[in-house]
């Protein structure tokens, strides 16, 4: 993605009257690495038939201790998103629900679910992929990891990789409409 590119989709965002998008960062640094870990489990999730989005949370030293993918459809838990998932395994890893420190890294920019997850968890950074215009909740749709409203933000990198992530989510999608209208013109 080119600085005018980037440039222009910011300027096209402040047009519509949202505000600003988080910062954007180069591609390939530093975040690259992770968020590929991170396309893994998205990419693992779409052979699960889920939607594909998977997440990383490093420690304060840059190690994985949480790692999640969307599990919705095959728990039939509501609030079994990539992020939540990685979450409670670092929760666990770390011994403690406060992940102060902590990085996440995940594919889609997080819904408000999963922002309100973020904040309670304390996690200081937030780096994600795709941008998700429809609902989004780290500064496209809305802007609620860093609301100075409340007692606790985090820092917020988006656009990571951000092709590589989209193209996994419309491959996903499109592979549904395709069996979709299998499906309906095997039954007429």
């Amino acid at each position: 993605m080119g600085d005018e590119r980037v440039i222009g989709d910011v300027q096209a965002h402040m047009a519509q009257g949202s505000g600003p998008r988080p910062r954007l960062v180069a591609v390939n640094q530093p975040w690259s690495e992770v968020m590929g870990e991170a396309l893994a489990l998205a990419r693992e999730a779409a052979h699960a038939d889920e939607v594909p989005v998977g997440a990383v949370v490093l420690d304060t030293d840059g190690g994985v201790i949480g790692r999640g993918r969307n599990m919705r459809e095959s728990t039939g838990d509501p609030t079994s998103h990539a992020e939540v998932i990685a979450l409670r395994e670092a929760a666990v890893a770390h011994g403690s629900w406060n992940l102060d420190g902590c990085t996440l890294v995940v594919t889609l920019e997080p819904c408000l679910m999963c922002a309100g997850a973020i904040l309670q968890s304390h996690i200081s950074r937030v780096v994600f992929g795709a941008w998700d215009d429809k609902a989004g909740a780290a500064g496209s749709m809305y802007d609620v990891i860093r609301d100075r409203r409340l007692p606790v933000r985090a820092e917020v990198i988006g656009g990571v990789d951000a092709d590589a992530a989209a193209a996994v989510l419309r491959e996903f999608f499109a592979a549904q409409r395709a069996d979709e209208q299998v499906s309906r013109s095997s039954e007429g």
